[in-house]
């Protein structure tokens, strides 16, 4: 039974709310820099490979399970752009206020707003696991043309909720937990764990 997971991400944020997500059965989050693990490479085209290659990466340096989330923002104007490279979209060293500016100066004046969060989560249970789980979540939304709010991280000040009349970052982390494609990643990812303990 799995009581303690190493995160494949240096993103305090994400292991923040990857470990109040998991809270509830029983399992610890630890960020991948607590074990001095280099960062992997991600040299695939798509968030499922780029998630795996990542959860054995951590795997292999810490001989623990782990769990790799590979997520981004997906702007309908921009074909899909940033997408896997959301993180380092405006290049390195990577900044969340250069990422936000470079979104904005792309979509310029453009009147197609639409995005969406998109999170694919792979655990393995050991570096070789044959069968990794995997669970995806997405967020849809709409791209605003200035920041808004100032709690979660990333691209959350630009992301408005037309249901909720609010950005990504106005709102607080229960609720953000729950709705987000982080969140509904991590319901199926549960789901899924849970199916596994018990008893056929």
């Amino acid at each position: 039974m799995l009581t303690r997971l190493v995160l494949a991400s240096n993103n305090a944020g994400k292991a923040r709310e990857f470990d109040a997500l998991l809270a509830p059965l029983g399992i610890r989050v630890e960020p991948q820099s607590a074990f001095d693990v280099p960062e992997a490479e991600e040299p695939f085209p798509g968030f499922v490979e780029n998630a795996i290659a990542k959860a054995r990466h951590a795997a292999h340096h810490t001989g623990l399970p782990a769990l790799a989330d590979d997520s981004g923002l997906c702007v309908d104007a921009l074909g899909g752009a940033p997408g896997i490279h959301s993180a380092r979209y405006a290049g390195a060293p990577k900044s969340d206020q250069r990422n936000i500016d470079k979104l904005l100066a792309d979509l310029g004046a453009s009147d197609n707003r639409r995005a969406h969060f998109v999170c694919v989560l792979a655990l393995v249970r050991s570096a070789d696991d044959p069968q990794p789980i995997i669970a995806e979540g997405e967020w849809h939304g709409s791209i605003l043309t200035a920041p808004r709010g100032a709690n979660g991280f990333g691209y959350d000040p630009l992301f408005w909720l037309d249901d909720l009349q609010q950005s990504a970052a106005e709102l607080d982390a229960p609720l953000k937990n729950m709705l987000s494609h982080r969140g509904t990643a991590c319901r199926h990812l549960i789901d899924r764990l849970r199916a596994l303990q018990t008893p056929a």
